[in-house]
């Protein structure tokens, strides 16, 4: 059963990040029934620990010197970047999906598994069925990066395509993935709202907590971008166990700012339109699993334009080398808008700061043309 928290900062603190934007889109509510739902815990992302180990050695954690100085940063702090481009997908979402498939096995035996996904968690999902050796069937927007067609298809899975400039009136992608389901008889896996792949999300979130506490570090933020929840949800259930002092803070496109919404009303709000060059942040709404876990241990939310993750995908490459996606981008933007007069974020604090890099799945010149800016 699922209980309820208030959020984790002091009662009647004001919190800026939740103000409701001059610009904001017409949205409809979410009915959720916390009791009646599986809501995961750190206990299920121990669990999901030595699954994930049998498949992948720890994404790297990246001390950010560049990030350091930008921030102005006392001596003793530090700024790491948790980089999932690392991985055999190129992001976070094969953590998830090997462990939703390692805990439905006993229900697929030659059933296929389907599932819709703007683009990382096809290729994660493919790669937990061909390590698993089951086939897997994807519905993707065709206007997807053509690197994450190229890779899903890489590890083997059939995909489907839709529309979605018009899905939000059509709702083909929803209603491909069930006819998937009913005419393949496939198991349909859910790209974040599911506890088995919050949980696998989070051990990302048990490595960060392991490698700073191994190396005397303590943390005061930690930065993660959300959409349906899914990475957020793992993570926070992880970085809240180890380090219970921790700001844990979300970051949104400012067209797809459903959680900063949700948050302030309270209750899952439902976006007509998600847009952002962000496209593995556009879900619609925050999952119905992840909520009751983001509301009780995320402390605060802050959304960033277009612009300024287009200048933090510019800046990574600049600093970094590194080729990101803008959905892994964000975060970063988050801590280059906070050294601005009026920024959202308040970074002071004793301890380190981890910033999470999700993906880098980008096509070249797409990438070429989003680091033109001023």
């Amino acid at each position: 059963m699922a209980r309820e928290y208030g959020p984790r900062f002091a009662k009647g603190q004001t919190n800026p990040e939740l103000r409701r934007p001059a610009n904001i889109q017409r949205t409809s509510m979410v009915s959720t029934s916390d009791s009646s739902i599986r809501v995961a815990t750190i206990a299920d992302v121990r669990a999901a620990e030595p699954i994930i180990r049998h498949h992948l050695s720890p994404a790297p954690l990246i001390r950010s010197y560049a990030l350091e100085k930008r921030l102005g940063l006392a001596p003793h702090r530090r700024v790491w970047i948790k980089d999932y481009g690392w991985t055999p997908v190129g992001s976070f979402k094969l953590l998830g999906a090997l462990n939703w498939m390692a805990n439905h096995l006993h229900e697929l035996h030659d059933r296929p598994v389907a599932a819709h996904s703007s683009g990382n968690f096809a290729s994660g999902i493919s790669f937990a069925g061909m390590r698993y050796g089951k086939r897997v069937i994807i519905v993707m927007p065709e206007s997807a990066p053509r690197v994450k067609f190229e890779l899903t298809r890489s590890f083997g899975a059939e995909v489907r395509t839709y529309d979605i400039t018009t899905d939000h009136l059509t709702g083909t992608r929803d209603r491909l993935a069930k006819e998937i389901a009913e005419t393949e008889q496939a198991l349909q896996a859910s790209p974040y709202d599911d506890p088995f792949v919050i949980a696998g999300n989070g051990v990302g979130g048990l490595e960060i907590v392991d490698e700073l506490q191994r190396n005397g570090r303590t943390l005061s933020h930690f930065i993660c971008s959300v959409s349906g929840g899914g990475l957020m949800a793992g993570h926070a259930l992880a970085i809240a166990d180890g380090f219970p002092n921790a700001k844990i803070i979300g970051v949104e496109p400012e067209g797809a700012d459903d959680f900063r919404q949700s948050l302030a009303q309270q209750t899952r709000v439902r976006l007509p339109k998600p847009t952002s060059i962000c496209d593995g942040l556009l879900s619609y709404d925050v999952g119905e699993h992840n909520w009751p876990i983001l509301k009780r241990l995320v402390h605060s939310t802050m959304v960033l334009s277009d612009l300024d993750t287009r200048r933090a995908m510019a800046w990574i490459f600049e600093k970094h080398g590194l080729r990101t996606e803008p959905s892994g981008a964000i975060t970063t933007a988050a801590l280059l808008k906070s050294d601005r007069e009026g920024a959202d974020v308040d970074l002071s604090g004793d301890g380190d700061i981890v910033v999470v890099l999700s993906g880098r799945n980008v096509d070249p010149g797409t990438f070429a043309q989003y680091i033109q800016v001023d």
